[in-house]
């Protein structure tokens, strides 16, 4: 199967694209932008590239040259809505393949990509790699994580780059439905333990008194419905990692258990004489402010400290809307595999609304209400009408309240100060007050924004 990578910054169009070719035969891979295109060529091979002319961070001649320099034998198409003819010969003059006018006719894509791939004298060889590659499925673990692009994305794939290759242990801090799990997985499949058992575990499903049992195992009569030997989390994660979901919620009485076998690296199975040694790496998350429930004596400091080597922030959906719709075409393209179904999209209409949601839920949310919406549609896109009522419910609430400040005057002054980034006179135009007011209310209400 050919192996395509499209380059287009208009991140909706380009999954439009995508699901296009892929429904012709092709397998296709995206970027929007050169950066990420680059990253993406330096470890994979392409049969052919479809890039846009007009990208965020290169132009499409530089971009098509750099190309052929490395890559003399893979055709590149270029595409762009400014059709004219010098453009698209200055383009085959420079390595060019073929070039494509947006907006442009799908049954006149399909001839073009045909014939760039018949024409290359490379594709035996491309199809080769191409057929290799795809023998070697992706993993749950990776095809889980999703890259962005927001500079909230982009600082959480930094980090998470950085802290695999090490032990060290690792605090996620985040709301819940961000996603939390997922990172704890992608940070083990690029350590040195990738080969060993992921064990996650919820902590706050964990009953205290068998929380030791559940962590550490137990022997067969050690205490009433100990009917068999239990391996606990903790041996079964033996040389892989251990995840610990909400571990805010662990009795104080749980903690020091958890600290000891940290410290020690050793575990005891309730009822049992004998120690066993653990080489596990910890890695914990919680929607708690620990900091705060070390101060009240709720969470013990010298376990926070254990934990915490490094915190990495897991971004809410309102910090990330750069990649909302990238999430959307994720969980759509996700569903469409579950549900069986062939859902190209999303209607213009419901990216709008999708916009303008506050996903409290946040990932989780906006998961369920695509894979919901994929199980209804009827057609190639999903509409407006299978969406659920409460996406509609929070924009009717805006449009009726709007920003008056006659009732709950201080949540909508925070409202209008999130939705215009803390901009003061954006969010006074907002509010229907002056500048001067609204810094009188910040004052008021002591917000520091």
């Amino acid at each position: 199967m050919p192996r395509i990578l499209v380059i287009e910054d208009d991140i909706a169009f380009c999954k439009l694209v995508q699901k296009f070719l892929t429904k012709n035969g092709y397998e296709i891979a995206t970027a929007f932008s050169a950066a990420e295109a680059k990253s993406k060529i330096a470890v994979e091979k392409f049969d052919l590239i479809l890039t846009d002319f007009r990208l965020p961070d290169s132009d499409g001649m530089i971009l098509l040259a750099e190309f052929k320099a490395e890559m003399p034998n893979v055709p590149v198409i270029l595409m762009t809505g400014y059709s004219d003819v010098n453009t698209a010969v200055k383009a085959i003059k420079n390595g060019a393949t073929d070039y494509i006018s947006k907006p442009f006719n799908p049954d006149e894509v399909l001839i073009v990509v045909a014939n760039a791939l018949k024409n290359s004298q490379n594709l035996s060889e491309a199809k080769e790699v191409s057929i290799k590659s795809k023998s070697q499925p992706k993993t749950e673990l990776e095809s889980e994580f999703v890259i962005g692009i927001s500079p909230a994305s982009t600082k959480l794939a930094e980090y998470i780059k950085l802290v695999s290759p090490t032990d060290i242990s690792v605090l996620i801090i985040g709301e819940s439905g961000t996603g939390k799990e997922v990172i704890a997985q992608k940070i083990h499949q690029n350590s040195q333990r990738n080969k060993k058992a992921f064990i996650a575990v919820d902590c706050g499903t964990i009953p205290k008194d068998l929380a030791a049992s559940e962590f550490f195992g137990h022997v067969k009569g050690s205490f009433t419905g100990a009917l068999n030997d239990k391996m606990g989390y903790f041996e079964a994660a033996n040389g892989g990692t251990i995840f610990l979901d909400e571990i805010g919620n662990l009795s104080y009485e749980n903690q020091v258990q958890l600290l000891r076998a940290l410290q020690e690296r050793k575990i005891k199975p309730v009822g049992s004489n004998k120690e066993i040694s653990v080489d596990i790496r910890i890695i914990t998350a919680t929607n708690e402010d620990l900091r705060e429930a070390v101060k009240n004596g709720d969470f013990r400091e010298d376990l926070y400290h254990r934990i915490n080597e490094l915190s990495i922030a897991s971004p809410s959906l309102k910090e990330r809307k750069e990649d909302l719709m990238i999430f959307a075409e994720f969980f759509l393209e996700k569903s469409n595999k579950q549900l069986n179904r062939d859902v190209i999209g999303f209607s213009d209409d419901v990216m709008h609304i999708f916009q303008n949601y506050t996903w409290p839920g946040n990932l989780r949310e906006l998961q369920n209400v695509v894979k919901r919406s994929t199980l209804l549609t009827q057609g190639d896109f999903i509409e407006r009408s299978v969406l659920p009522s409460e996406l509609f419910l929070v924009n009717r609430e805006k449009e009726e309240i709007g920003f008056s400040l006659s009732q709950n005057e201080k949540e909508a002054i925070i409202q209008a100060l999130e939705q215009t980034q803390n901009n003061k006179s954006e969010a006074a135009k907002l509010l229907k007050v002056t500048r001067k007011t609204l810094y009188n209310k910040l004052k008021f209400y002591n917000l520091e924004y």
